[in-house]
């Protein structure tokens, strides 16, 4: 078992060239400007600010660190927010690929998104370019508290339908305002950790 409440900020990279070179563990979290991604990392940690969130979508810029024991949870910055210019979307376009192609240790990527809406091409080319890469990874289904039940869950069929997700790429139905889905999304990671 991991004791999410041990976590503790360690580092931030705005280049890849800031990267921490290391073979420790990762488990990162990828997502679009506001699917909610730093308030369900949050949840996960059982802290309300460790990671920023923030008022304006794409305001993280950086890759974020955190350290559990002998592993690294890491906060990757939301894609598909238009007001950034050419030269800023380019930094993140190479810190995203210096990451995500270095040689790391990645046991798993959540993927975020968010099940109130049909997929995006952002999220269907998010999802492609890590099976490209062969990471593996599952997905989040965020702001699952806005639906009931029952439609949360065919909407996510259908969102998975959508993003061409193999049936054996596991999926949850997470809300980081109520906390459900919390314990799902832990026993996903506990499994790709071996736990």
């Amino acid at each position: 078992m991991i004791n999410y409440n041990l976590v503790k900020f360690t580092m931030s990279a705005g280049t890849a060239e800031q990267l921490p070179n290391n073979d420790r563990p990762e488990i990162a979290f990828v997502g679009r400007s506001n699917v909610g991604k730093s308030s369900l990392m949050n949840k996960l940690f059982g802290r309300k600010d460790l990671v920023k969130v923030s008022s304006k979508p794409g305001k993280t810029t950086t890759i974020n660190f955190f350290a559990i024991g002998g592993m690294d949870f890491v906060d990757l910055p939301g894609y598909g927010y238009a007001r950034v210019n050419a030269t800023e979307k380019q930094r993140w376009d190479n810190l995203m690929d210096g990451y995500f192609e270095g040689e790391r240790n990645i046991k798993l990527v959540v993927a975020l998104v968010d099940i109130r809406h049909d997929a995006s091409p952002l999220d269907a080319q998010m999802i492609g370019y890590l099976e490209s890469l062969g990471h593996p990874y599952a997905i989040a289904f965020t702001k699952a508290d806005k639906l009931s039940h029952s439609r949360g869950v065919a909407q996510a069929r259908l969102l998975r339908e959508q993003l061409c997700v193999d049936e054996s790429v596991r999926s949850v139905l997470v809300s980081s305002l109520k906390g459900t889905g919390i314990d799902d999304l832990k026993k996903v990671i506990e499994e790709r950790l071996n736990f």
